[in-house]
């Protein structure tokens, strides 16, 4: 059965970061960033929140039309400004564990691409959808976007979404990250044209407190 992929209307915001934070809650980038599972799930949607509405003004925000799984880019042909009040409403997000995101948008800083590019912040498919071509079929939607402008397109991810990725012509861009034992992730960069003809979610749970260069 085709999924048939849409841009996401404003409303539907509180939706998709639920997506994504479902999507993450299981892994272990997830127990690391919030490790107590009681405000683990809404700590991670309410810091996606901040970067689905980003989106929403310097990106875009795709999802199949069941709202189980969406896509959250930027278009990054110079400078992102942060999302307004960044500091203040990650700390209210995350509270005490925002010192961890914060870390992570660092990992974000010292990883991405100095060129224009387009930024895959999320690839998410909620758990109960996940192995039924929702993220292939997103993915799919992607990579005929990215080769229409030609432009290289970024993003970190999850082991779990690396084949996935490597699938819609993505290769592994610089070392893997590990913020702590047991963590890590993968920088991958594709360029436009490009697909591996071998051939879930791919994750950017944290924001970066600036965007002095183009990522």
């Amino acid at each position: 059965m085709p999924h048939h992929i849409r841009a996401a209307r404003w409303r539907e915001q509180d939706i998709v970061a639920t997506v994504i934070a479902e999507a993450l809650q299981p892994t272990p980038l997830a127990a690391w960033l919030i490790p107590d599972q009681e405000q683990r799930g809404r700590v991670l949607a309410d810091v996606a929140a901040i970067w689905v509405e980003h989106a929403m003004f310097y990106g875009d925000v795709h999802v199949t039309s069941d709202l189980t799984a969406a896509t959250v880019c930027f278009h990054q042909y110079g400078p992102v400004p942060p999302p307004a009040d960044y500091a203040t409403r990650l700390a209210t997000a995350a509270g005490p564990h925002a010192e961890r995101f914060r870390l992570l948008d660092d990992i974000m800083d010292s990883r991405q691409p100095t060129t224009a590019h387009y930024h895959l912040a999320f690839l998410a498919v909620r758990p109960t959808h996940q192995r039924t071509g929702q993220g292939r079929a997103l993915t799919e939607h992607l990579r005929c976007r990215l080769d229409l402008i030609e432009l290289p397109s970024w993003t970190l991810t999850l082991p779990a979404g690396q084949h996935l990725l490597a699938q819609a012509g993505y290769d592994t861009d610089h070392a893997i990250a590990r913020p702590a034992e047991g963590v890590s992730i993968q920088p991958m960069f594709r360029r436009p044209g490009q697909r591996d003809q071998t051939a879930t979610a791919v994750l950017r749970p944290a924001g970066r407190r600036h965007d002095s260069r183009a990522p």
